[in-house]
């Protein structure tokens, strides 16, 4: 599903049509991107718009020329780099190593971040200490994806290692066919496992191939150095200010938070537990609006989708609300699922409101998120807190720094709500963020067909 709306959503240029060279974005105002489908690089969130890692560096590149971006997609590596041969797209914007594009004799733009090349098994990992217990296992590894270099070289200091060759498989196909036990170990980039780890919480790093490989993108090798000039540029500039650090952090700040144990507790009850509450969930969305596998990624997190769940504090039910919250949303029973995740939700659009109009998404589902864990005031003085250290307090990467300060004191000139357990807030957040793309990759959108009348959506009003 996710695919298809990806296809139709693209302004897909195709593969077999004119051969002639693209003109130079500069005079066409235009940037024709190529880029694999896939949650490193490109996909669509539940509203249909455009993300991922890729996507947001490729805007502020063509943002800073004043250029629109025209989007390609493609399905396998050799398609990739066979429009940068025929001169039909400006750049192949993949998490690429620049081996595999030094190997296509393609012209390796400036450096996205390093990242280790690792052998993935399932566990428990097989105890490969040495390329000689990694000459035991049946690998596979991608054709186009850089990696064969690498174990080429290790087959000179041991001839027995041996391995399967796939043609035109991203790192996702290859993962799935580990979890399925079509091979032993798979070679991948640690940052294209990270994003799939809680999908396969079967599968663990087992070896290190490589410690540091450069991620780059991909340029023709003819006529292409004029674009790779203003990358650079932009680039240098891009780190300087930050900009290339807040959109890693966006995408994969969180997905180290979760243990493999957390992971396959969510799948689990996904089947046994949470069909006795979609419906819920569903309802919650068509009267907010918000997502409903968000909610259900708040409830999994608050109380692993248990009605019942009572804190020490007082805090009840399965979406955790406190009893003054409860009565604001008009919730007579906490222990009722129902009325729990539809106050839950609720809450979480107030929260969202009362932040200020300029704070963009995601940023601002994330702050309202640690609002909910932590309340609207102490979140308030970790933004207080990062604009006074030159911070940016719209930002989830910022604020996630300082939130933990809020435990540490020192801060007084700034806060105005006393002691908090800020970090509760960034492990409560990244957790969610974790089980929501766990969700959002097995679960379908809900789509309700009629939209609620105005007089049955949430009023923001606080009681």
């Amino acid at each position: 599903m996710i695919r298809a709306l990806c296809l139709g959503w693209l302004a897909l240029v195709t593969l077999q049509g004119c051969s002639r060279p693209l003109p130079d974005p500069d005079a066409s105002t235009e940037m024709v991107v190529t880029v694999p489908f896939g949650p490193a690089t490109f996909y669509l969130d539940p509203e249909g718009n455009p993300q991922g890692y890729t996507h947001d560096v490729v805007q502020a590149f063509a943002a800073k020329y004043n250029w629109t971006v025209k989007w390609q997609q493609t399905e396998a590596y050799s398609e990739l780099f066979q429009t940068l041969r025929e001169r039909k797209t400006h750049l192949v914007a993949a998490n690429l190593i620049a081996a595999s594009v030094d190997e296509q004799q393609l012209l390796p733009g400036p450096m996205l971040f390093e990242t280790r090349v690792v052998v993935v098994t399932r566990r428990p990992a097989p105890g490969i200490k040495n390329l000689a217990d990694l000459a035991r296992l049946n690998i596979a590894i991608a054709q186009e994806a850089g990696h064969n270099s690498l174990l080429e070289s290790a087959r000179r200091k041991y001839p027995k290692l041996q391995w399967t060759t796939l043609p035109d498989i991203f790192p996702e196909g290859l993962l799935a066919k580990l979890d399925e036990r079509e091979f032993d170990a798979v070679v991948v980039n640690e940052q294209d496992f990270d994003l799939a780890r809680n999908q396969y919480p079967a599968l663990g790093i087992a070896y290190e191939l490589s410690p540091k490989e450069p991620v780059v993108w991909a340029l023709p090798l003819h006529g292409g150095r004029s674009l790779l000039a203003k990358l650079n540029r932009f680039f240098i500039e891009a780190r300087r200010d930050g900009t290339l650090q807040r959109i890693y952090e966006r995408h994969y700040g969180h997905v180290g938070r979760l243990e493999p144990a957390h992971a396959e507790g969510i799948l689990a009850r996904r089947l046994s537990i949470l069909p006795r509450y979609r419906k819920f969930f569903h309802e919650a969305q068509e009267q907010t609006s918000l997502d409903w596998r968000l909610l259900g990624a708040i409830g999994y997190q608050e109380s692993k989708w248990d009605p019942y769940a009572t804190s020490p504090t007082g805090v009840r039910g399965l979406m955790m609300l406190t009893g003054e919250t409860a009565d604001r949303m008009g919730i007579g029973n906490r222990l009722d699922a129902r009325q729990s995740i539809l106050g839950g939700a609720k809450y979480l659009v107030l929260l969202k409101g009362s932040l200020p109009e300029r704070i963009p998404e995601p940023d601002r589902t994330w702050l309202a998120l640690a609002a909910y864990n932590q309340g609207l005031g102490h979140l308030e003085d970790a933004r207080r807190i990062a604009q006074a250290k030159g911070l940016n307090p719209d930002s989830w990467t910022d604020v996630k720094q300082t939130l933990p300060l809020l435990q540490r004191g020192g801060y007084e000139k700034v806060t105005r709500h006393g002691y908090a357990r800020g970090g509760e807030a960034v492990i409560f957040v990244e957790s969610v963020r974790n089980y929501y793309d766990i969700l959002s990759r097995l679960e379908k959108d809900h789509k309700p067909y009629l939209t609620p009348p105005e007089s049955d959506r949430p009023s923001l009003a606080v009681k």
